[in-house]
């Protein structure tokens, strides 16, 4: 994209954000997952940071929460009420280990600084922020936009786990985070869909209508929850005695204790962690562990221990920089479509199927979701260029929830389904009474995987691992339906398939990226192009050189080569002259393969024509003839007079003894080796 595409996406982004911030936190309302909403600012986030000079005031990025409600009385806040900056890769905890130790070693002068942070569970609910006033709950407020909230103490009075008088008679602000239980929100759903109200998308979007209800009866009812994790002022009453106060604390892991002590609720499942690899040991624990808990839990915070330090590395504008939250893996999130391709299944049905710009979506990249038919697109309403909501909760590849439709450009394409099979151009029909259309071809499919075999077999692209059945399941699954696919694949778009563990994966991901350097001879090989055989394949490279040439030559031109007759040159130049199949080739560079020319390291085997038999021990009989071929010599599949050599491996059998009649030099596997080394 130029500047002015990135200010547009810039701009659209920050009308969307903020539109469906006002639902949430003004009107209590939720259209979108707060994960999808999270990859829309994570996504605005990058944009800004990498085109600095379109960053504006009412960019979201700037601001810390919603707009107070005008029905609750506004309070303003005594402390500054912060939002925490997101990582989701590991990496990112890394960096932010970096920021911190170097903006300390600045201002504390010391060179050499070990950290240590304490790592809490991030609850997804409401933040509150309660203060007290000579131990007694004077005030209890929403964060708002982080200096003004909405005064909501009498709701919060109704969660019993908040006390209405600590212990000691002191003035103290303290935050947390208001919760819906798992088991209440379950029940409060299935009683709305019994008097068909609308559900409640997720227990922190009912906990935030529940606290924002006038009548504090309703709140009651709702059996809320409430974990306090910070004490953000500590203000001793002189008129006690000195043995009856608290010493303020100086680590993030004393302040837990000391609320705990003070009479609040707080979570006992944080950890000290002294190293980086105790951090993601502990976030690693809770991503696997985290549904096994009666509240959401959508990530880790990670907060620099030392309180002394944490003031001294400060905030930004909008977040601490002490302290970071590292989020576990979204089942939504939005990204791009690129195209829209059809693939046809065992049973013949053709399947839309979306290809992306590649996102991770539950820890795994994907580039694929399904649309599954005509009529899904159309409920959907999805064109090629929309930006999506995808998801992934169990399915093999992610679906697509909705399209953004503030987000379109006016660019997008309008998506049909073909009339004939793009696989084998016959007319599809769609029986009466379904969704899904068929090619009529009953072989098609097993047309198809055959032509996909041929691709990647070691003849062709070579790419390991990637057998006939590895090829049907993703061709089955909608994963897979042209050429192109195979060099599209991301590790996510395969590993939830059944038979693919993870070491598996990670080697077929590599396989496909080494296959991308391939010569010529075996380029047009693998086409399949009717019949062009291995041989004929690479003898025409060799005397082309190039892939522009193949698709200039005419038929006359064709059948001046030695060994090509009329009805191979004129499948080569229909090949070539089909804009399907230019497409495909088109689509293979795009992809990234990188056609290069055959390696001739020498041409001591010039004019030399060679017949393989047997097995070979040192080398597989493929790897034999590319060698062969690398040094100029001639493969023949049959022995004759013309035939220079006979290479006999074990059990060789009768090629060998034609040789000996008809006088054709047999080298053994030794002999062999040492001619080609």
């Amino acid at each position: 994209m130029n500047k002015q595409q990135i200010k547009n996406r810039i701009n659209k982004l920050k009308k969307e954000i903020n539109h469906h911030r006002y639902l949430y936190h003004v009107l209590d309302k939720q259209d979108i997952s707060d994960a999808a909403l999270d990859s829309l600012k994570y996504e605005l986030d990058g944009l800004e940071s990498q085109y600095p000079e379109f960053i504006t005031p009412d960019s979201p990025t700037q601001r810390v929460g919603g707009k107070p409600l005008d029905k609750f009385e506004k309070v303003k806040h005594k402390v500054r009420q912060w939002s925490f900056n997101d990582a989701f890769e590991k990496v990112e905890i890394i960096d932010f280990d970096k920021r911190v130790k170097k903006i300390l070693i600045e201002r504390v002068k010391k060179k050499d600084i070990s950290l240590d942070y304490n790592c809490e569970l991030k609850i997804d609910g409401l933040h509150v922020v309660l203060e007290y006033e000579n131990g007694i709950l004077k005030t209890g407020a929403t964060r708002g936009d982080g200096e003004i909230g909405e005064n909501v103490t009498q709701n919060l009075k109704t969660i019993e786990s908040i006390p209405l008088k600590i212990e000691r008679n002191i003035n103290i602000i303290v935050e947390g985070e208001v919760f819906m239980p798992k088991d209440v929100f379950e029940k409060l759903n299935n009683e709305r869909k019994e008097k068909s109200e609308p559900l409640f998308a997720n227990p922190r979007n009912a906990a935030a209508g529940a606290i924002r209800q006038l009548d504090s009866k309703i709140v009651k009812e709702r059996k809320l929850d409430c974990f306090i994790y910070d004490l953000s002022m500590f203000d001793k009453n002189p008129s006690l005695r000195l043995e009856t106060l608290f010493q303020a604390p100086k680590t993030q892991s004393e302040e837990l204790k000391l609320l705990k002590k003070l009479g609040f609720k707080v979570s006992n499942l944080w950890k000290h962690c002294k190293r980086e690899d105790e951090i993601f040991e502990f976030y690693d624990y809770w991503k696997k562990n985290k549904d096994k808990e009666n509240y959401w839990i959508d990530g880790v915070v990670v907060k620099l221990n030392n309180i002394d330090w944490q003031k001294k590395v400060g905030h930004t504008g909008k977040a601490p920089r002490w302290a970071i939250a590292y989020k576990f893996p979204a089942e939504q999130t939005t990204t791009i479509i690129k195209d829209i391709k059809v693939q046809i299944g065992r049973t013949g049905a053709l399947t839309p199927v979306a290809h992306l710009n590649p996102v991770k979506v539950a820890g795994s990249t994907v580039s694929r979701a399904t649309l599954h038919n005509e009529d899904e697109i159309k409920r959907l309403d999805v064109k090629i260029g929309d930006t999506v909501i995808i998801q992934k909760a169990g399915d093999i590849i992610p679906e697509i929830v909705s399209v953004i439709k503030g987000l379109r450009t006016g660019k997008e394409k309008k998506f049909t389904m073909p009339k004939k099979c793009p696989n084998c151009k016959m007319t599809v029909v769609k029986p009466q009474g379904e969704v899904a259309v068929y090619c009529a071809n009953k072989s098609c499919f097993a047309v198809e995987l055959r032509k996909l075999s041929h691709f990647v077999s070691k003849k062709a692209f070579n790419i390991d691992g990637f057998g006939p059945n590895k090829i049907k399941q993703l061709a089955d699954e909608g994963i897979v339906s042209s050429f192109a696919d195979i060099f599209d694949l991301k590790k996510g778009d395969i590993e939830p398939l059944e038979r693919f563990a993870e070491k598996s994966v990670d080697n077929l991901i590599d396989a496909i990226e080494q296959s991308k350097d391939i010569t010529l001879g075996k380029f047009i090989y693998a086409l399949g192009i009717r019949h062009v055989g291995e041989e004929t394949a690479l003898d025409l490279s060799g005397i082309l050189g190039s892939l522009g040439k193949f698709k200039t030559i005419t038929k006359e031109e064709l059948e001046t080569i030695s060994g090509i007759g009329p009805r191979v040159a004129e499948s080569i130049y229909d090949y070539f002259r089909s804009k399907d199949n230019l497409k495909l080739v088109d689509d293979l560079l795009e992809a990234g393969v990188r056609i290069g020319g055959d390696k001739k390291v020498s041409q001591k085997l010039k004019g030399r024509s060679f017949v393989l038999t047997g097995t070979l021990q040192a080398l597989s009989r493929d790897e034999a003839k590319d060698k062969i071929r690398a040094l100029g010599g001639n493969i023949s599949s049959s022995v004759s007079a013309s035939a220079d050599y006979v290479v006999s491996g074990k059990k060789s059998g009768s090629k060998a003894e034609k040789a000996k009649k008809v006088g054709v030099k047999i080298l053994n596997e030794e002999e062999f080796l040492r001619m080609i080394k």
